[in-house]
């Protein structure tokens, strides 16, 4: 049980700082010839002489759902380690299939946010443009959601074991 909540605990601290690093920087999508880059979080273009653009709404999707990502995976971070360590309080509710559900939560968020971007970036810069890629703070997102994926899935095995202990008599 302790190695399913260590790998999860693992898996959730990577994917989360994946998360912010993902989220806080501005490489998802780049123009090789104009080295041109955006940035997720306050809708800036960043080039080599001035251009404006303009924030649209699948960015304040994107945006959106990320933070939503990285709150829900802190918190199932934090409740993991509660699990974790057996904290004593609140016994009302399994600390440990609570934080698998957050993981699952923050996986889906990401995965909304990572599906919302691709689908329009590739439906309006993909007709229109061809000479563009998805960055590497693109991809640390799609990892970020492997990461998370897993960390609930160590948690709900861990969650499986400790509700289901293996019985010493055989019948």
């Amino acid at each position: 049980m302790y190695s399913f909540m260590g790998g999860g605990l693992f898996c959730a601290g990577v994917g989360n700082i994946l998360l912010i690093v993902s989220t806080a920087t501005d490489y998802w999508m780049q123009y090789p010839g104009d080295n041109m880059t955006f940035d997720l979080l306050t809708c800036v273009c960043v080039c080599v002489c001035v251009c404006v653009c303009v924030c649209t709404a699948y960015w304040d999707a994107t945006r959106t759902f990320m933070i939503l990502s990285l709150l829900v995976c802190f918190f199932g971070i934090i409740i993991g380690i509660m699990a974790f360590i057996h904290y004593s309080s609140f016994d009302r509710f399994d600390k440990t299939f609570t934080a698998g559900i957050l993981f699952f939560i923050s996986c889906f968020f990401v995965f909304l946010a990572m599906a919302v971007y691709t689908g329009v970036t590739i439906n309006y810069y993909g007709k229109r443009y061809g000479n563009w890629r998805f960055s590497w703070s693109y991809i640390i997102g799609w990892v970020s959601v492997v990461l998370t994926f897993c960390s609930g899935i160590f948690y709900m095995c861990a969650y499986r074991m400790h509700e289901c202990p293996r019985s010493s008599n055989p019948h």
